[in-house]
Formats: structure tokens, C-alpha cells, sequence
């Protein structure tokens, strides 16, 4: 080419709005033997397919580079991007290196779209965008000639919807290709899809999802189908377009770009050249006869033909009974079977299930899976993964729990009257500090009430203060298998990141040596307050929690005794004082604890006129063991006899207005009987010879009813005010005694047990509600529910070094918590299906509401309300690079003392099993291990000590799938770890109840755990994390296996360099 050189020096010097970009560039050439001269900085300016090279910007131009029949080749690290320029005709690659990443990351954008060739790409494309627009505004011109009236009846756009069966995906459909053109005869492409969508109302070109790699074949089968959802809007005017890319190669951190780049597509594919596209109507796809369509791949200036591609319709549920032997060779090299993706919550018991459970799933994910079984016949797998509302749910509604309780505590140390000067000032510093915690909960309950978005906590809010009470990454991970001759099975997984307060830290330990810790201090605490212990203490709360449960129903059911007597009804009166004597028995069995007497006597003592008579001396440990005797009678208190108006304190009074109740009840029972003998309605009771109705001072029979009852229901009311007054005051005490032997510390350890706890409860009922909704015709299953109860076992994959132990400790006390959780089914009333939850601290009842079709299949005992027992187990093995380092340097038996300690909860959850339910109620599988069995072999593992075994996780989960429970799989954030364990147990599933083909076992696990099959993510959004990364792993790219079984040695030489190298760092 001819160039004149003064015009040239003049475009050079155009002001700098002229130009397509500018910058400085380090460029130099490379040499034939692939050396680089030294490179040299030069101010660089590009105007369409020119690079001019200047010493500066206020400089000649020193050299002109012409864009043509060149190719861009970028080499990525981790910190920088640098650019080469490969030339056909053979002259040396030119290098060029920005300042920064993205500044280079640019540089290769518009050095990739500077050619003559690339902007004809451009025009060609907008030609036909412009054609497939006017396509599909042609029946809206159409409009123009309607009648006024009929277009006010069309409204908006009409399209043809698709009609599938209810909540199952819109459309399905599958691709190969054949006969694809490589840039070199020699080449095997490796070729993935990536699909698009037009949609007819909007006319925007969308990016879908994209299937899988597939390796060196250039007739490749992808195995990755392509989902639409319900809920998306896709109609047979539809248009889907289909980009098919060659990756280079994946093993290598360089892209390539080709002269005519599909500059509309994001840059994240690694190595990865466009090849060629096509495009497709959805009403074509799905009116055609084979139910296929055969569609021909061209370049993007649509002169060349580069193959064809075949899109084949595929159908939810439809087996294919073929045999897999028609498969090419190439496609068997494949390491991907069928994969779909859709936001479609699947349910087994129908339609009547589907509201309870879209309340608390949300935005689910589908997957469908084809695999080959071991007899030539095909398998699908639909996998799922969902987040639930209860993450934010639950722990809202335990904070407001906490704060009525705390609200309710504050109010009854108020009221526990006059003080000696002591007690009052601790009960002073007790309400203060209490006040202040109870302002953190209202503030964290205000903070999550303006929450929007995302219904779960992502791994990097983790230590947000705001969102300490949410559960990580909490999601349900269902696979439901569909086999030729075998049934469906579904089995699900609840992940979550592990129970913990992150914002709070571990430098101190976790829940676990922080409790142990506080209970040692509490002990010595000395002269300020009385030792209570622990189980006292519950105790205390235990009985609070009655009163205030029993005190109002005791006087609702009075009230209707009294109503039913006015009414003259006898049958009412009867039902009315069975409930009475029910809930009045309850009530006074609850005072029957030495406790209250105990408490009763150190509360007068407080009282003032009573001064200690020698001060208090730090207990021993043989003190320690006999503190009921202690409280009942402290040796170092003595009342001051010479304040007169005080009287000694009478240990007797107690039992006397304990027993009144008693008394008062049977005074009314007694008259009841009386009036109803009168009557003559009921039969003659032989309470007339009852010796403790001559206690009560019957009235005359005679009269009305109401007039007779009146009197004694007062006077039983009356009695009950005096019992719940001294009952509450006395236990007000304790709990006070409790408070201000460990301020603050009580007070933060029990924050820090509320927020591990509401993570903790959060998952449990997810796992509920989703496991009731699997086996409700289940009968078996429900008949174990409320026999014996629920197993719930959570395996766990933290280390026990650093942080992590710290996180294991909370884990294991707030998993052990959930054995104080109870459930309860209810029917529900509106559409507001939300579980609702009741109780106190250590006594929580969750309702779980079911619309009334599915109500109906309960057994007549959970109908009626009947409590449903949780009993969950967590069983650890540390996996990571921190866990060989703990066990060759630190220490394990944290883990081992857990698992040994749930070992035994498992025994005694399967010992009540077998004692209450028959064998045949337990789920089939094809692997017919004996429980006793397994549970023997777990035991073996766990005794043996054996490093990172993995055997234990595995035999812990199949006991609990064996025993119908819930399973739960936690590591820090329920990312990698959780994924990887996820995905080898569904494979070993299908392995061993499925017949999966033992050489699909490992394409299977690639499949599950592939990055590429992400569809419509953002490719630069972990969906997890909801972070932005940089080349980090999503929720489902996993590190290598061979990560977690690195050689130790080389892990300690690795751990000794890097000291070596942070040492000088900071020298």
C-alpha cells in the first residue's frame, strides 16, 4: 500500500477528541526466536484501523501500525493484562502493556474491533437485528388498519403463549452440531453454545445460558439442554439465537480474539473464538413434526457456512427407552449429560401443595441430568437448588420472641418489691445492662425489617452486625431421580454456612469453652450473689414460663365454669371442670420444686432488716455438690433480731398457700358433684365420701347455680394470686442472682447463643417443612413423626484450627440447642403460610401451617396438636489444607469429643426406634445395609482417630436417609466444601440405588460441579456470594479434589515459606 506520509503526520496530530482512544503503551517487538527487545514507552493513538506510535503526545508520530489481517493474543495474570499483535503476512508481534488491568482490558477491546473487516461484521449485524425488528413489527403495522375499537380490545401486544402442563418449564430443548468448520484442517475444536433470546415485545437480545465444553470432536453432542421456566416470558414469536464459540485451551490463562470479535457478548469465556450463529423462532421449534429442527451455522456476515446445528425439543418426564450404543464415540468421550435450567418449584403431593411451599421457597434453580444406567437405558435427574423466606423469617420473628421475654424479665425483677441495700443496687446494674441489650435487639429487629432484595445471606455479608442473626448460604438442594424400571426417589439436602457469630469473632474461642469458661467463673464469684446452678436456673425459667402460661388459662376456664353454671347447662359444667382440674393440677405441680422453697427463704433474707451475720467465703467443690441444702439453710445469713417488724420467716407458710389450691379445687370440684347430683344429669359420684371435701365449707345446694360456684372460684382464684406472686418474686430472684454474678459476660454469652441459635432454627425449619411436604403420604414416615420424632443430622466440614474451631464450637451448642424445639401442625386459617413461633429461651414451639387438603392426610394424632421431637446429631470431619495442619501441629479432640458425643445421641435415637415402630415403615434401597450395622462401622470410625475420614460423613448420612431424617451439610459459608460434598453424595447415590454407569461416575461429578453450565448468571457474580469476583469460583466450581489430599509434607514446606516470605515482607 501507498501512504502519503504529510497527511499521515497530520492526522497524528488531531486534538484528542479525534481519536478512538489514546494512552501510553509499553510496546516493543518480538523477536524470531520469541525474545522481547526491551520495551519502551510510547503515547499511543488509534483512529479506525490506524496505531500511531509517538515518543509523546506533543511529538511526530514515529511509526504507523495498520490493523488488517492481524489477530489480538491476551496474556492474563493476576495482575496485569498485556496484549500481543500477531500479523499474517509475518512480520514480528508487536507487545503492548498498559498502566493497569483494565486500562489494557480496553486497549484490547478496540484494538480487537479496529478493521475494515470487523465494521462490515458490525453493519451485517445490524442489518439483520433491523429485519428481525421489522419482522416483528409487521403485525403492529398491521394494527394501523384495524378499527379503532378493535385495537382499544387488543390492548397490548398479543402472543401465542405455550401450553405446557402446569408448574413445569415452558419449553426444553436440546443441541448438537455437526460438521463444524476449524480454522485448521489438523484442529479438533473444543465448542460450547451459548443461547440467546429476542424478545418479541421488547426486541433486546438477552443472554440465556450456555452449555457445556465439549472436547475435541467437530460433531459434538452437547448434553446441556436449555430450560424456560413457568413464570418466563417466552411465546412462539420468540426468536432464540445460538452463538457457537471454540474455546482454545481452558488449561491456559490466555484469551484469544478473533479479527471479527461478537463484540455484544461478554469477555469471560477463557480462550474462547467465535465460529459461527443462528437463529430460530420458538413457534417453529414447537409445531414442527419431528419436534427437531436442523438449522444451518454462518459467520456473522452470514457468507460462510461453518456447520449445522440440531435442536431437538425435549419433554419433562418422557424416558427414553433406547439404548445408549447409538451414541458416537466422540460424544461418549463427553463429560456432561443433559443439563436444564429453570426457577420451577417442583412438588410430589400436586397442586395443593404448591402455595405452602412457594412461601417458603424462592427463586429456585432446576437442572435436568441424562445418564446412562449400567444396562444401556437412560436415567434423568432433575437437580434443585432454592433459597427459602425463612431466612429472614425465623430470626425475626425469635428477636421479637427475645424481646417480650427480656422485656417481661426486665418488669418481674422490677417487681420483686423492697431490697436491702445490696440487692437493690445489683438489681439497679442488672436492669441497666439488660436495657441495653434489649435496645441492640430492637435496633437489629428494625434493621432487618427494611430489608429488600435477596432472601438469604450471602458469605461475604457474613460479619455484618445487622445481619448476625441470619444463617449463611441457607438453601435447599433437592435431586429427584427418575429410572427406567426402578421408582422415583427424591433426596434433599439442606445446605447452609455453619451456625456462628461471625461479627463477634473467635479469638476467644467459640459457644462451647466460653460457656465451660463462664460456669467456672460463676462459681467463685464470692460474696455478691448466690450460686445457682445451671439446672436451677432453667429450672427458674421453666417455672415462669408455666405461670404465665397456666395462670391465664386457670382463670379462662374458671370463667366458663362460671358461664356454664348461669347457663344451668350440666354437660358444659362437666367439660368446663375437667379443663379446670387439668390446668389447675399442671399449675400446682409446678411448684413442687425445693427450688421455689429454697429461693422463697434467700428472697426474705434480701429483705431489708436481714444483714449478713459473717460474709460469705468461696465454696468448694464438695460445697458445690449440695446447694439445695445451702439455699435451704444459709449459714452465712441470720435475720437481725432487733428490727421488730419483721417475724421470723415460717418455712411452713409456703406449703400452706401451695396447698390451698389444692383445696380451693377440690372445695370446687366437691360442689360441682353436688349440684350435678341434684340434678340428677350425671351419676352419683362417690366425691361425697371423698375425705378432702371436708375441707371446704359446702354451701346448701338449693338456689342457683352461679350463686353457689361464685364463691369458691373466687376464693380459688384468690388462693392461685397468692401462689403466682411469691412464686414469681422467688424466681425473679434467681434469675437475678444469675444476671449479676456474670455482668456483662452473662449477657453477651447469652447474645452470642441467640444469634447461633436463630441461624441454627432457621435451617430446622426449612428442613421441616420441607421434609413433612415429601412424605405426606408417606404413612410410615408419619407415624414415626409422632411416635418417635425427627432425626436431624448435620455434617459438619470445619477444621478445628484457627477460626474455624472457634466456629465448630458454636455449631456444636446451637445444634445441641434444637433438641429443645418442638413442632406442632396446624391448619391454616388465610393464605399466610409462614410457621409461627412460640415459647421462651430453651423451649420453643414452632407452628407449622398447611393448607387444609393436605391437613386432612395427618394422622388423627398430629391433627390434634400433638408435640413433634426433633433430634438432631452433627457429626464433623475437618477436609481443608487448615485441618492437616491441626492434625499434625494443633489439636482434634474438639472434633472427636463431638462426634463421640452424637455418636451416642444417634444410639439412643435408633434404640427408640426400633422399640416403637416396625421395620417395614423405613424407605427401601436397593443397597440393603443393616442399621445396626452401619451404626457399628460408624462407631469403629470414629474410635479409630483415622485423619480427615471421610467414611464417617459418609455412613452418618446414609443412617439418617435410612431413618427418614433431614440432612444438612454446613462448612464456613456453604460454598465450596458444601458443594463438593453435595455433589459426591448425589453421585454415590446414583451409583449405588440408580445403577449409574461406572464410567459416567467421574463425568457425572464434572457435570454437577461445572461453572460452564451456569446459564443466565453473570459470569462475573458469584450467585452465592453476591459479591463481585475476580475469577473466584461460583457456587458450583469447585477446587480440585487433589486440593484437599495434597501431600502434608508439602503443605509444611508450603507453611514455612510463607512465614519466611511475610517476615521479610514486613522487616
Amino acid at each position: 500500500m501507498r501512504f502519503n506520509a504529510k497527511d499521515l503526520a497530520l492526522l497524528a496530530r488531531r486534538p484528542s477528541g479525534y481519536f478512538d482512544k489514546e494512552g501510553k503503551l509499553k510496546i516493543c517487538r518480538v523477536v524470531g526466536d520469541g525474545k522481547l527487545v526491551e520495551p519502551r514507552e510510547r503515547w499511543c493513538r488509534l483512529k479506525g484501523n490506524l496505531l500511531f506510535l509517538m515518543k509523546n503526545k506533543s511529538s511526530e508520530a514515529s511509526e504507523v501500525v495498520i490493523l488488517e489481517r492481524c489477530w489480538i493474543v491476551e496474556f492474563r495474570s493476576k495482575t496485569n493484562v498485556s496484549i500481543v499483535l500477531k500479523f499474517q503476512s509475518g512480520e514480528p508481534d508487536l507487545y503492548l502493556e498498559a498502566a493497569s488491568k483494565p486500562d489494557c482490558e480496553s486497549w484490547a477491546v478496540v484494538l480487537g474491533e479496529a478493521n475494515s473487516e470487523g465494521l462490515q461484521n458490525k453493519i451485517q449485524q445490524l442489518r439483520r437485528l433491523i429485519m428481525e425488528i421489522k419482522e416483528e413489527r409487521s403485525s403492529d403495522e398491521a394494527q394501523q388498519f384495524l378499527p379503532s375499537s378493535q385495537i382499544d380490545s387488543l390492548g397490548e401486544p398479543q402472543f401465542t403463549s405455550i401450553q405446557r402442563i402446569a408448574n413445569e418449564p415452558k419449553l426444553e430443548f436440546s443441541l448438537a452440531c455437526k460438521d463444524l468448520v476449524a480454522a485448521t484442517r489438523d484442529r479438533k475444536l473444543n465448542t460450547f453454545i451459548q443461547v440467546s433470546v429476542v424478545h418479541p415485545a421488547e426486541h433486546i437480545l438477552t443472554r440465556y445460558s450456555s452449555t457445556e465444553i465439549v472436547e475435541g470432536t467437530r460433531d459434538p453432542l452437547f448434553l446441556t439442554g436449555v430450560t424456560f421456566p413457568p413464570e418466563y416470558p417466552i411465546y412462539e414469536e420468540t426468536k432464540i439465537k445460538l452463538t457457537v464459540y471454540d474455546v482454545k485451551d481452558k488449561s491456559q490463562d490466555t484469551v484469544r480474539t478473533s479479527v471479527l470479535p461478537d463484540h455484544k457478548e461478554p469477555r469471560a469465556d477463557v480462550g474462547r473464538s467465535f465460529l459461527g450463529c443462528t437463529t430460530f423462532r420458538v413457534g417453529d421449534l414447537v409445531k414442527s413434526k419431528e419436534q427437531q429442527l436442523t438449522l444451518t451455522l454462518r459467520t456473522s456476515d452470514g457468507g460462510k457456512t461453518v456447520g449445522t446445528i440440531e435442536v431437538s425439543l425435549v419433554k419433562m418426564g418422557e424416558l427414553e427407552d433406547g439404548e445408549t450404543d447409538n451414541i458416537t464415540t466422540d460424544a461418549q468421550d463427553q463429560k456432561c449429560a443433559l443439563v436444564r435450567e429453570c426457577t420451577a418449584t417442583e412438588g410430589l403431593s400436586g397442586k395443593d401443595n404448591l402455595p405452602s411451599l412457594n412461601a417458603v421457597l424462592k427463586n429456585p434453580i432446576c437442572k435436568l441430568y441424562r445418564f446412562p444406567t449400567s444396562d444401556n437405558k437412560w436415567m434423568q435427574i432433575r437437580e434443585q437448588m432454592a433459597e427459602t423466606t425463612l431466612s429472614f423469617h425465623v430470626p425475626k420473628e425469635l428477636i421479637n420472641l427475645h424481646i417480650k421475654e427480656d422485656m417481661r424479665r426486665n418488669q418481674e425483677l422490677k417487681d420483686l418489691g423492697e431490697l436491702a441495700p445490696h440487692w437493690d443496687n445489683m438489681r439497679k446494674s442488672v436492669i441497666a445492662h439488660c436495657d441495653q441489650m434489649l435496645s441492640l435487639y430492637q435496633d437489629t429487629l428494625a434493621e432487618l425489617g427494611k430489608h429488600t432484595g435477596s432472601s438469604f445471606k450471602s458469605s461475604c455479608s457474613k460479619g455484618e452486625k445487622t445481619l448476625e442473626f441470619i444463617p449463611i448460604n441457607l438453601h435447599l438442594q433437592r435431586m429427584h431421580v427418575r429410572s427406567p424400571r426402578l421408582k422415583d426417589a427424591l433426596y434433599d439436602v439442606i445446605t447452609v454456612g455453619a451456625p456462628a457469630a461471625h461479627f463477634q469473632g473467635f479469638k476467644n474461642g467459640g459457644l462451647r469453652k466460653l460457656l465451660s469458661k463462664f460456669e467456672a467463673e460463676r462459681r467463685n464469684t464470692g460474696y455478691q450473689c448466690i450460686y445457682y446452678s445451671p439446672e436451677n436456673t432453667a429450672k427458674a425459667k421453666e417455672v415462669l414460663s408455666n405461670i404465665n402460661h397456666l395462670q391465664p388459662l386457670i382463670s379462662n376456664h374458671a370463667d366458663l365454669l362460671l358461664n356454664s353454671a348461669s347457663q344451668h347447662s350440666p354437660d358444659s359444667l362437666k367439660n368446663s371442670l375437667k379443663m379446670l382440674s387439668e390446668k389447675t393440677e399442671m399449675f400446682v405441680h409446678a411448684f413442687k420444686d425445693q427450688l421455689v422453697r429454697s429461693a422463697l427463704l434467700a428472697l426474705y433474707t434480701a429483705r431489708p432488716g436481714c444483714v449478713l451475720k459473717k460474709p460469705a467465703v468461696p465454696r468448694t467443690s464438695a460445697e458445690e455438690g449440695a446447694d439445695l441444702q445451702h439455699q435451704d439453710h444459709p449459714s452465712q445469713i441470720k435475720r437481725q433480731d432487733s428490727i421488730p417488724h419483721h417475724s421470723e420467716y415460717d418455712e411452713e407458710e409456703w406449703d400452706r398457700v401451695w396447698a390451698n389450691v389444692g383445696k380451693s379445687l377440690n372445695c370446687v370440684i366437691a360442689m360441682v358433684d353436688r349440684l350435678l347430683e341434684k340434678d340428677n344429669v350425671g351419676n352419683v359420684k362417690e366425691g361425697e365420701n371423698d375425705p378432702s371435701a371436708a375441707d371446704c365449707k359446702v354451701l346448701p345446694t338449693g338456689g342457683d347455680w352461679y350463686e353457689q360456684l361464685y364463691p369458691l372460684v373466687i376464693t380459688l382464684k384468690d388462693c392461685m394470686g397468692e401462689v403466682v406472686t411469691r412464686a414469681k418474686q422467688s424466681m425473679a430472684f434467681v434469675l437475678l442472682q444469675e444476671l449479676a454474678c456474670g455482668l456483662p459476660q452473662c449477657l453477651m454469652l447469652t447474645l452470642r447463643r441467640d444469634i447461633v441459635f436463630s441461624q441454627a432454627l432457621a435451617g430446622l425449619v426449612c428442613g421441616f417443612i420441607i421434609k413433612l411436604h415429601t412424605g405426606l403420604r408417606d404413612q410410615g414416615f408419619l407415624q414415626q413423626l409422632h411416635t418417635v420424632g425427627l432425626l436431624v443430622q448435620y455434617e459438619g466440614l470445619l477444621s478445628t484450627y484457627s477460626e474455624e474451631a472457634g466456629m465448630l464450637e458454636d455449631m456444636a451448642v446451637g445444634i445441641s440447642d434444637l433438641q429443645k424445639v418442638m413442632f406442632k401442625v396446624i391448619e391454616a386459617k388465610s393464605e399466610d403460610f409462614l410457621p409461627v413461633i412460640t415459647g421462651r429461651r430453651e423451649h420453643y414451639i414452632i407452628e407449622v401451617q398447611l393448607p387444609a387438603k393436605m391437613f386432612e392426610l395427618l394422622p388423627q394424632e398430629i391433627k390434634e396438636g400433638k408435640l413433634l421431637r426433633m433430634y438432631p446429631v452433627l457429626f464433623n470431619v475437618g477436609i481443608n489444607e487448615q485441618q492437616t495442619l491441626a492434625e499434625r501441629f494443633g489439636d482434634t479432640t474438639l472434633q472427636e469429643n463431638i462426634n463421640q458425643e452424637n455418636l451416642e445421641l444417634l444410639k439412643e435415637y435408633y434404640k427408640l426406634f426400633t422399640e416403637k415402630m416396625p421395620p417395614d415403615c423405613l424407605p427401601h434401597f436397593q443397597e440393603q445395609n443393616d442399621l445396626k450395622g452401619l451404626l457399628e462401622n460408624l462407631h469403629q470410625n470414629i474410635q479409630a482417630k483415622k485423619r480427615k475420614n471421610v467414611e464417617i460423613m459418609w455412613l452418618a448420612a446414609t443412617i439418617c436417609r435410612k431413618l427418614n431424617g433431614v440432612r444438612f451439610t454446613c462448612c464456613k459459608s456453604a460454598k465450596d466444601r458444601t458443594s463438593m460434598s453435595v455433589t459426591l453424595e448425589q453421585c454415590s447415590i446414583l451409583r449405588d440405588e440408580h445403577q449409574l454407569h461406572k464410567d459416567f461416575f467421574i463425568r457425572a461429578l464434572d457435570c454437577m460441579r461445572s461453572r460452564q453450565t451456569q446459564g443466565a448468571l453473570n459470569e462475573s457474580d458469584d450467585p452465592e456470594t453476591g459479591c463481585l469476583t475476580d475469577n473466584k469460583p461460583t457456587s458450583r466450581h469447585f477446587y480440585p479434589v487433589a486440593l484437599l489430599l495434597v501431600s502434608s509434607h508439602l503443605l509444611v514446606v508450603w507453611l514455612i515459606l510463607s512465614l519466611a516470605l511475610l517476615l521479610a515482607k514486613y522487616q
